[in-house]
């Protein structure tokens, strides 16, 4: 469908699956990580929604780690530089790992079941070896030393 404005012909979106509009994608939306990342954070969402009252410290934390990882990967692809890029996807890794270790927690004390931990760690597992490869891509290549001497 179109839309006269001023003078001008814009053509005017759809939404398309997972409430993005066609035909507006920016860069991170891309990244099939991006997709498992935000998975997990509605995974995580309902982990949290179901802690006991006096655990809003695991809350707490989970909110923060799981919605960085999503964060950080979506800054680090709008960025320019393949090491500001590196750097953002490592975060995000570094943010999985934090959740991971969340959900070890949340097992130990008996906060979540067996067959919920294993489904969250599944994801976060998935997200992790996504994240080292990516920014494994970003890495530049050094050369070899040189052993001749000079």
């Amino acid at each position: 469908m179109e839309t006269r404005i001023a003078g001008r012909t814009r053509s005017r979106t759809t939404r398309a699956a997972g409430g993005r509009r066609a035909g507006m994608v920016l860069d991170h939306e891309r990244l099939d990580v991006y997709a498992v990342a935000l998975e997990f954070l509605v995974f995580a969402n309902e982990v949290i929604e179901r802690l006991p009252r006096g655990r809003g410290h695991l809350a707490d934390q989970l909110t923060r780690a799981s919605t960085s990882i999503v964060l950080n990967l979506a800054e680090g692809a709008g960025k320019l530089s393949k090491a500001d890029k590196r750097r953002y996807y490592v975060t995000a890794r570094g943010s999985a790992t934090e959740s991971a270790a969340l959900l070890d927690v949340c097992l130990r004390l008996r906060l979540i079941g067996e067959a919920e931990y294993r489904t969250g760690k599944a994801m976060i597992v998935h997200v992790v070896s996504m994240l080292i490869k990516l920014a494994m891509s970003f890495e530049d290549p050094s050369p070899a030393p040189d052993k001749s001497g000079i």
